[in-house]
């Protein structure tokens, strides 16, 4: 093992939900993730749908538990020594399968090595191993404040306001939203909310119907109460483009970590940007003239990290149209501009 240092942050990551699928909901999850040399972790292990035990969604007591473990302050939680890096998403059942390492003391530094895919009670390393990655040698004071760092800085706010004039748009959103694990409230205003409930808003939707003057002394009523949430305009009614928007708006991972880092289009074209090797699905929606929502499968494919171009059927995307694009650590939406 290399006597090399590797430096150890933390990063806000998150994994997109997804409820317009078939089966059960995909469950939005927002995380901390292990950057170790500037990059995420997560990043090197491909297309991976996991999420690390620094969840955002889970008790301070849970939390600080995992904080604890990371620490070495209790006894490893698996056999050999071996701690849970990232696990499944929607449970944590370690037969659904976990990415672990062994974590341990080596003089002043913490060591990260034999990292593998385990699904039983002991990991086959070879077959199994990630044998690209790691060992890491960390040092223990840098590694020791990062993560106590955690436990004293401001959890996320993971609930949204819906703001708007149709009441059944906002209820469907609601709903969906809900689904994958976003709180979500609906009002026509927030002249009698108090300060401390706005406080617990992370973003702010507004209908089209939503006037300027109303967005205006809304903002307003936000800042008086100490409150900084994303406000979201709906690009239109929608259902699952207004919750790829409001996921979009509630991730807080550097944009120089994600997966998804750009996303335009016109008729005939969708640019799009990619941080890392991932599956992405591109779907577009689109509007009639009698207001019906019209969906179409574009892309679903591996991308590798660049920039990339795809071509669009001009005659299926006229109208008002839009495009969402998806993988396992993000979404990001755009309006199709003529």
């Amino acid at each position: 093992m290399s006597a090399e240092y590797a430096t150890f942050s933390l990063a806000p990551a998150m994994r997109a939900g997804d409820g317009a699928g078939t089966g059960s909901p995909q469950v939005h999850r927002e995380f901390m993730d292990f950057v170790v040399d500037g990059r995420p972790l997560l990043l090197q292990l491909a297309d991976l749908d996991a999420v690390s035990p620094l969840a955002a969604d889970v008790p301070p007591a849970v939390l600080g538990a995992q904080v604890r473990s990371l620490l070495l302050e209790t006894e490893p939680p698996l056999a050999q020594g071996r701690y849970v890096v990232y696990g499944c998403p929607e449970c944590e059942d370690l037969a659904c399968g976990a990415v672990t390492a062994v974590i341990e003391r080596s003089g002043d530094a913490v060591v990260w090595r034999d990292f593998a895919w385990q699904t039983g009670p002991v990991p086959d390393l070879v077959l199994n191993g990630y044998h690209g990655i790691g060992p890491f040698r960390f040092r223990a004071e840098e590694y020791r404040a990062a993560l106590e760092r955690l436990l004293s800085d401001e959890p996320p706010r993971r609930r949204v306001l819906l703001i708007g004039a149709r009441a059944a748009v906002l209820g469907r959103l609601a709903a969906a939203l809900r689904l994958i694990g976003i709180g979500a409230d609906i009002t026509d205003g927030v002249t009698d909310v108090t300060g401390e409930e706005l406080r617990a808003y992370g973003a702010v939707v507004f209908g089209r119907a939503v006037t300027e003057a109303e967005r205006a002394a809304t903002r307003a009523a936000f800042t008086r109460a100490r409150a900084h949430p994303v406000y979201v305009t709906g690009l239109a009614p929608i259902t699952p483009l207004l919750v790829a928007q409001v996921e979009q708006a509630l991730d807080r991972t550097p944009l120089a970590q994600r997966r998804l880092t750009y996303l335009s289009a016109s008729p005939d074209e969708a640019r799009l940007a990619v941080g890392a090797t991932c599956r992405v699905r591109l779907t577009a929606y689109r509007l009639d003239r009698l207001r019906r929502v019209h969906a179409q499968e574009i892309l679903d494919a591996v991308l590798d990290p660049g920039p990339h171009r795809i071509p669009l059927d001009e005659r299926a995307l006229r109208a008002d149209a839009f495009l969402v694009a998806r993988t396992t650590g993000g979404v990001i939406t755009t309006a199709v501009v003529r």
